[in-house]
């Protein structure tokens, strides 16, 4: 039994007086390549990470939902027949935004099957890692064994984005959510979002020699205000001035006309989202006929169209990119939606430590809040614990 597992149950009991029946995990996620192209239709290729959130629950029968968990003092107490959108707020719109999203999604009513959940995690806040999907995709497995609702995966993962989109106001995609649900080891997710088909692309990362790491730079985002928001206007004006459904519906063949009739800012927009697909389409081929080693040039170019096109960076994200490449990673670029959070860099296992510290000693000769430097290892998708 993992010490969060235990810690899970024991804060549970602690919080509620008795013990889970069931206990449920999910993890986080890091997208390898593919920013904000989710909400455009496009491609993204994600990749479950062995950092996971834990969801302990008890069934009710009077109709009461109770939330409580491990980073908030407070339990959240709500009644099924109050539960919508409007009456929820704080941490607890995750959990009881994922029980009015499966119950609307499914078009079903529940007045007495309530229930006691507590939630602890070791997916960082605010990284840009989906510790917010995490706790989605492991109260929608949870809810959807309660309720018999019979979802599968792919269902419940919309069911988290309606609940992010809907009960916590962040107009997110759904790659977070497919990530979560439908992750294996040592392998990404290939998610087309317009249709939603999904591959699982092997990724051989520890065959190569090289390790995934993440650093967190401790600048705080928040996806359901400002920058992300106007981000996702752009690209839907930039669509519409071209006459087509979603940018999925461009390539970089289109990128002339575009210049010529959209205003310069909502080109570059358009750009980032054009060729970001386009490095999607480029990375999983190259993991395919070259494996991991040859995709470091992707990562490259994908951050620097962050950066310029999209502009979605910050300097600690900027500083990270170029100091890991420097000091010896494959490649690196921002991961998530932006305006801080995590970069990542690839990176030959024996080479992680001096990245590290070339990083730290970057952050520290510019004045930076000091960053969390971890790797992590491509892992199983959300599950039944116990």
């Amino acid at each position: 039994m993992t010490d969060l597992r235990a810690r899970t149950l024991a804060g549970f009991t602690d919080r509620f007086g008795e013990e889970a029946t069931s206990l449920w995990s999910a993890p986080g996620r890091v997208n390898l390549i593919g920013e904000h192209t989710d909400y455009n239709d496009g491609f993204v290729f994600p990749f479950a990470i062995d950092r996971r959130t834990y969801a302990a629950m008890r069934p009710r029968h009077d109709g009461l939902m109770r939330v409580a968990s491990s980073f908030a003092p407070e339990t959240v107490e709500l009644g099924l027949a109050e539960l919508r959108p409007e009456s929820l707020a704080g941490w607890s719109a995750y959990p009881l935004g994922v029980a009015w999203a499966l119950l609307e999604s499914t078009g079903t009513t529940q007045t007495e099957s309530g229930f006691d959940l507590y939630i602890d995690s070791d997916v960082p806040v605010g990284a840009g890692l989906s510790s917010s999907a995490a706790i989605e995709s492991a109260v929608a497995l949870a809810l959807d064994d309660l309720w018999a609702t019979g979802l599968d995966r792919r269902a419940l993962a919309r069911v988290g984005q309606l609940a992010e989109n809907k009960a916590v106001g962040a107009p997110t995609g759904i790659m977070d959510q497919s990530a979560s649900l439908l992750g294996e080891q040592d392998a990404g997710v290939f998610l087309d979002c317009r249709s939603l088909d999904a591959e699982v692309i092997r990724l051989g990362f520890a065959e190569a020699g090289l390790e995934l790491l993440i650093i967190d730079t401790h600048v705080s985002h928040s996806h359901a205000t400002g920058g992300y928001a106007a981000r996702r206007t752009s690209c839907e004006a930039g669509a519409a001035s071209l006459g087509v459904e979603s940018l999925r519906d461009l390539d970089v063949n289109d990128l002339d006309r575009a210049e010529q009739t959209l205003d310069d800012e909502t080109f570059r927009r358009v750009r980032h989202v054009v060729t970001e697909n386009e490095r999607v389409l480029d990375t999983v081929r190259t993991l395919r006929e070259q494996g991991a080693a040859a995709i470091g040039s992707l990562l490259d170019a994908s951050h620097v169209s962050m950066r310029d096109d999209f502009e979605i960076s910050v300097p600690e994200l900027d500083l990270a990119v170029e100091t890991a490449v420097s000091a010896g990673a494959v490649g690196a670029r921002m991961t998530g939606g932006g305006f801080g959070g995590a970069a990542i860099a690839l990176t030959p296992s024996e080479t992680i430590p001096a990245v590290i510290t070339a990083v730290e000693e970057a952050f520290r000769s510019a004045g930076f809040r000091p960053p969390t430097c971890f790797a992590v290892v491509p892992s199983q998708g959300a599950r039944r614990e116990d």
